[in-house]
């Protein structure tokens, strides 16, 4: 099957599951993917269930205590319907990313190709420095980090990642205001 087909395939997927509110048809589109991921499909569930905790659970859990706290009643219907979407939109990306090619897929458009290569670079680039805390944070303990070291490690590295976002941004806000884009 083309590159394209199948990118265009998980397009259609995506929309279908933004709209499907039935909580069987979701569970039904969940196990098709499931036959569709074949071997891999316990660790793409796994890294799924990781992606709606972090995506939906805080979400989630906020909506249903104000429920609880306001009409003593949990939206178990809803909670179940949007952590489905989730996850089935999950599996779907992790499928795609496992399965097509898409310098290939994206490979009509020159712009969407640069697109990706930036994308790309960057998640590289960032993949790297994250690994760079890593080992930092593993060659400077005798032990193994516990939980309260590896927090403050983590939280270093987000607000090491944010200020150098903040300073790449202000100097492309440099750029183009010294070109004349804005004032």
């Amino acid at each position: 099957m083309s590159e394209r087909i199948k990118l265009l395939a998980y397009l259609v997927a995506i929309i279908i599951a933004s709209w499907t509110t039935s909580p069987a048809w979701l569970t039904g589109g969940l196990l098709a993917t499931l036959l569709l991921c074949g071997r891999d499909a316990m660790r793409m569930v796994r890294r799924a269930i990781v992606t709606t905790i972090a995506f939906s659970g805080i979400v989630s859990a906020a909506y249903a205590g104000y429920r609880w706290l306001a009409f003593d009643t949990l939206p178990l219907d809803w909670l179940v319907t949007v952590n489905l979407r989730v996850l089935l939109m999950a599996m779907l990306t992790f499928l795609v990313i496992a399965r097509v090619n898409l310098f290939q897929a994206l490979s009509v458009s020159r712009r969407f190709s640069f697109l990706l290569v930036l994308a790309v670079s960057q998640s590289i680039g960032l993949k790297r420095v994250l690994d760079e805390f890593r080992m930092g944070l593993h060659s400077r303990s005798i032990r193994p980090a516990s939980l309260r070291d590896r927090y403050r490690a983590v939280a270093h590295a987000a607000g090491w990642l944010v200020d150098k976002s903040l300073g790449h941004a202000h100097e492309s806000a440099q750029a183009l205001k010294s070109r004349g884009l804005f004032k």
